[in-house]
């Protein structure tokens, strides 16, 4: 055998060598609770991944006393209600309503045109222009995020008043019409939920909705 020989297999043995302990020490790791390193999180994003680049949709954008909260608007499941909220929204009819009902694990509700004055008694009980019949949907169920249509007894007396839902909520389902769904501002309807109300969760400091309008996104 030459010494070139030798040497050749020298250096083979060593390498293998080394690749045995460095599996060995992986593995020994891995048992002992030192998991490999995590590769680097996907940033997300605030729309849907399918979303992006594909035909715009219309959002309604409400800029509040305590941030911004966007909601994507779903046509194929409330038409109706939909229209209806893009017409009040153009009118500019929500600026300066409030959430004059927060529950800090259920919802947050507003829209109510009565909320601008001074009274806060008659919160809750007023109307828009028009009552909107029901479209209950099985699509979408009311879990974190949802925008429905408040109402009366009556499931086809929805009219201005939507609430947020910020804790799932499922037995809402076929009882109230589904028509957003938040895409960005989920903090801020977290905030709205959690601040401090009187014995009517009514918020004991306005949270107002300085503008409410529909953009394209």
């Amino acid at each position: 055998m030459t010494q070139t020989t030798d040497r050749t297999r020298l250096i083979r043995f060593a390498a293998r060598a080394s690749t045995a302990l460095v599996t060995a020490a992986f593995v020994a790791g891995v048992a002992f609770g030192q998991a490999p390193p995590a590769e680097p999180k996907k940033k997300e994003t605030s729309m849907p991944t399918a979303e992006k680049g594909g035909a715009k949709k219309d959002v309604a954008v409400i800029k509040t006393s305590m941030g911004t909260i966007v909601f994507e608007l779903l046509p194929d499941v409330a038409p109706k209600m939909v229209d209806n909220f893009k017409d009040l929204a153009k009118s500019g009819f929500y600026n300066g309503t409030t959430f004059h009902r927060v529950i800090n694990t259920f919802m947050i509700q507003g829209g109510d045109p009565n909320s601008k004055d001074s009274d806060p008694s008659n919160d809750g009980m007023g109307e828009g222009p028009r009552k909107m019949p029901a479209e209950f949907s099985t699509k979408y169920s009311h879990v974190r995020g949802i925008v429905s249509t408040a109402r009366a007894n009556d499931p086809n007396s929805g009219s201005c008043q939507f609430f947020i839902v910020v804790k799932d909520s499922t037995f809402l389902d076929n009882k109230y019409t589904v028509f957003g769904r938040v895409l960005e501002g989920m903090d801020v309807a977290d905030a709205i939920a959690n601040v401090p109300k009187d014995r009517n969760d009514r918020p004991l400091k306005n949270v107002t909705m300085d503008s409410v309008t529909i953009e394209q996104r």
